[in-house]
């Protein structure tokens, strides 16, 4: 492996060759030490090599959080391969699409997803190996020595070629392959650790959101590369997670908002016995989906101020903005400030950009930008103008650089000409004492052209009539933006990363 390249495990060797003995990876009763997770990616990669897979070539990794994931993905990386992660929780049908759509030579599969791989699907992959004994038993056969990464490639590695293909949630159209490089994902490590303050050697991480997805897998690698400790969590448990972070050293966070509502919604006299959590905790961050300001702060009254860090990005871009602790409070509903190396453009439908406080798509323009759509040049063209990457987000910023995430373009409601944000909405919403999560989406209408429905989830102590909720509204927004139906949900539907599925929303009568 070329030293002067910025390669994905390049970080976890260091850090072997510096502290071999220490424990890198925790999960439940299982612990791997820095010198055995570089062994067993080396296996990894030599197994690869054993079986004729190339480099270019894809394996998809499908599973849970488990303490073999990171070895896995470094491992198909190290072999000069490509790892394509998709959700635990697809279907035999997307598992096969998305392996027909980057023609995957291997798969890695959890014993709790293999009936996702049933027979009918295996002659099409190749080589399927089942995680427990049967890859044991083959990263045994395999010869450490032998890994491409140790013998050399007669080309050596690039550090802008790609690692992975992320598979896109799928939240407005068909999953797409997000290809990104060594590179992309390496600098935003260094960021990382620059922002957080959270990912040195010296560190402790729970890691908890799913790493199938670009942020969970990120979080979690973030602290393997510089050296730091992670214990994985393998199934998201609220009470777990508060108790531990009360009762254990960690110095670090990361989950979706979707966590944070979720441990909320707890016995209130469980969550006083944990309050403020461990001495040791210096970050708390939130990705992935919007933050609340109600949750960001029940976050801040809980844990404390100085903790809270809001990351805006998405697979595409990377990490665009984040908005630091001591502003949490002080900018409701801010994102931040441009993250290290990132550069930020409003801009209106004709490509002009706007001016502050005024509404325009963001586009980025990075170091941690990804590749491609994999063989999808024109829909990777679509969000790429002139080297700046949109994620189709609409957004304002403030005279002091601040940026404010309004909505998505696709998910804006024009209701009699005007157009709606329906976060705004749903921001107000979820303030009002009896609501727990809402969602607003825009329904054809003959009158108005669209009309506004809001999906509610109710605390479950508490309830509120339609027209109590409509009167909530009415007292803080305009009326155009006060929602003409208000439907209760048990619980609104959502992808891997915690993304709410507005689409399956549109679909209900």
């Amino acid at each position: 492996m070329s030293a002067n390249q910025l390669l994905l495990s390049g970080g976890l060797r260091v850090s072997a060759a510096r502290t071999p003995g220490k424990v890198a990876l925790i999960c439940g009763a299982q612990r791997r030490s820095f010198a055995e997770l570089r062994e067993r990616v080396d296996r990894v990669a030599a197994g690869l090599a054993a079986i004729g897979f190339a480099r270019g070539d894809r394996a998809i990794v499908l599973a849970p959080n488990c303490i073999d994931y990171p070895e896995i993905v470094c491992g198909i990386a190290d072999a000069g391969g490509v790892a394509a992660t998709l959700s635990p929780r697809l279907t035999a049908t997307e598992v096969a699409a998305a392996a027909a759509d980057c023609r995957a030579r291997v798969i890695f599969v959890h014993p709790a997803c293999t009936g996702a791989v049933d027979d009918t699907r295996r002659g099409t992959i190749g080589h399927v190996i089942v995680l427990g004994e049967d890859y044991e038993a083959w990263l045994r056969a395999a010869d450490p020595a032998k890994s491409p990464a140790v013998t050399g490639f007669a080309v050596p590695l690039d550090e802008r070629e790609p690692f992975t293909l992320v598979y896109t949630s799928g939240t407005t159209g068909q999953p797409k392959g997000i290809v990104l490089s060594h590179r992309s994902r390496v600098l935003t490590f260094h960021a990382m650790a620059m922002e957080y303050g959270c990912y040195g050697p010296e560190d402790l991480q729970l890691g908890i959101a799913p790493m199938a997805h670009g942020a969970g897998f990120a979080f979690i690698m973030c602290s393997l590369y510089f050296g730091g400790t992670v214990e994985i969590v393998p199934k998201f448990d609220a009470g777990q997670v508060v108790h531990k972070l009360a009762s254990e050293p960690f110095t670090g966070v990361f989950m979706v908002p979707t966590h944070y509502s979720s441990i909320f919604a707890l016995e209130p006299a469980f969550l006083e016995r944990h309050r403020g959590g461990s001495r040791t905790l210096r970050a708390i961050m939130s990705n992935a989906s919007a933050l609340p300001q109600v949750l960001k702060e029940k976050i801040v009254d809980y844990w404390g101020p100085g903790l809270l860090h809001e990351t805006y990005g998405s697979t595409e871009a990377g990490i665009v903005t984040n908005l630091r602790p001591r502003f949490q409070l002080d900018k409701p509903r801010c994102v931040g400030p441009a993250f290290a190396l990132n550069e930020i453009r409003l801009l209106d439908e004709a490509g002009h950009e706007v001016a502050d406080g005024e509404v325009g798509e963001l586009y980025s323009r990075s170091p941690y930008l990804f590749n491609s759509y994999f063989e999808r040049p024109d829909e990777t063209a679509a969000v790429i103008r002139d080297g700046w990457v949109s994620a189709g987000d609409l957004a304002r910023r403030d005279d002091d650089g601040h940026y404010y995430i309004i909505d998505r373009r696709k998910d804006m409601i024009v209701s009699g000409g005007i157009n709606v944000y329906p976060r705004e909405v749903e921001e107000v919403l979820q303030a009002h004492p009896a609501v727990h999560e809402a969602a607003v989406i825009g329904v054809p209408d003959e009158h108005w052209g669209e009309r506004l429905r809001a999906y509610v989830v109710h605390r479950r102590e508490r309830h509120a009539k339609p027209a109590d909720l409509e009167a909530y509204c009415r007292e803080r927004l305009a009326g155009y933006k006060v929602p003409k139906e208000f439907r209760a949900i048990a619980e609104l539907p959502r992808n891997a990363s915690g993304k709410i599925l507005k689409k399956q929303l549109r679909a209900l009568p």
